[in-house]
């Protein structure tokens, strides 16, 4: 059984709703097992440990200190991280997505990096405060059935039309894609998003698990387009080889808000009392080795310059017209929860 393991919030709504409730649990215990106490780097995961592990394992060699890594969700490690305010042992913030770092940076909870490590990425794709990095993207698009599909819609906003009923897939469970509906409320407006959403489930989309479940349903037939992220069909074509996948991938042109190239991304605490390694584990994560990690082993992007992907095929990030949005304002998902729930989708 194969597992989603980069987007691990399979249930925000419920994970954060519960996020501060454990919250005051934790902070004791962490106390009580002397969680930073010995290490030199303390960093809050949001990323999975299977994937991940190894990838910080060299960091630690590469800093040339004991490195401690508290893994969990980006939602549940942000609360808790707001939480425990100026308490907290932490160092670094490695999050899965850019709306868990701006919830933090609203908060003021992240230092600002020197500019010759934010320099090293494109002003897209970090804070606006300079107070967190981007270190892999990925871009929402849509899998189709070329046998099913003859002429694919350049907009999500197309997929409420009649054509379309009965024939998309979606995961909205997924943090992706709720990260995609909070850049779509952006852009749009919440009345327009909420129509949207409303329109997508009147006109019969499938909700599925997760993204892999979305593009097996499209590569077997069960349905005509999937509204995902690219890694996951170049991993399955990585595994099964492309003569072996049936679905093909179409990106979304003019800034569609379902073109959204999220990131997963770094931030130093404020009161870090490691500052000096912080920065070199940042530098490290944005050096060659790291960024070729992800794209080896993730599908993702590399997005330090002068890094470029080794994924077969996979369009050059600079040719991908994602639409313009400041990544740390995808931080109000509480809001898309709310409205997802109104809609009847979660």
């Amino acid at each position: 059984m194969r597992l989603d393991l980069r987007d691990n919030m399979r249930n925000p709504l419920r994970r954060i709703s519960s996020a501060f409730a454990v919250v005051a649990l934790l902070i004791p215990l962490m106390t009580a097992c002397g969680i930073g106490s010995e290490a030199g780097l303390v960093i809050y995961s949001g990323r999975n440990e299977g994937l991940v592990k190894p990838l910080l394992d060299k960091l630690e060699k590469a800093v040339g200190t004991d490195v401690e890594v508290r893994y969990g969700t980006s939602a549940e490690l942000s609360a808790q991280l707001l939480e425990e305010g100026d308490r907290t042992k932490a160092d670094l913030f490695f999050s899965q997505d850019a709306g868990a770092l701006g919830a933090l940076a609203k908060q003021g909870r992240l230092d600002t990096l020197p500019q010759p490590t934010l320099g090293r990425v494109d002003e897209r794709y970090r804070g606006s405060a300079g107070d967190w990095v981007g270190l892999s993207g990925r871009v929402r698009v849509l899998a189709y059935h070329p046998a099913q599909v003859t002429t694919v819609p350049d907009s999500v906003r197309d997929l409420v039309k009649p054509e379309w009923k009965g024939k998309i897939g979606y995961a909205p469970t997924n943090a992706s894609f709720q990260a995609f509906v909070t850049g779509m409320r952006i852009l749009d407006g919440d009345e327009a998003t909420r129509a949207w959403l409303k329109g997508l489930k009147a006109n019969g989309a499938k909700a599925y698990d997760n993204n892999i479940a979305v593009l097996d349903a499209v590569n077997s037939g069960q349905v005509a387009l999937g509204l995902i992220n690219h890694y996951y069909w170049y991993e399955k074509v990585a595994e099964k080889g492309a003569g072996n996948v049936t679905a093909k991938l179409h990106h979304l042109p003019g800034g569609d808000p379902g073109a959204l190239i999220n990131v997963a991304g770094v931030g130093m605490l404020k009161g870090s009392e490691h500052r000096a390694t912080a920065l070199k584990a940042i530098d490290f994560l944005l050096s060659p080795e790291a960024q070729h990690y992800f794209s080896d082993e993730t599908k993702e992007y590399p997005l330090a310059s002068g890094v470029t992907s080794t994924v077969p095929g996979l369009p050059p990030l600079d040719t991908l017209k994602a639409p313009a949005i400041d990544l740390g304002r995808l931080e109000s998902l509480q809001q898309t929860l709310t409205m997802l729930r109104e809609a009847g989708m979660v």
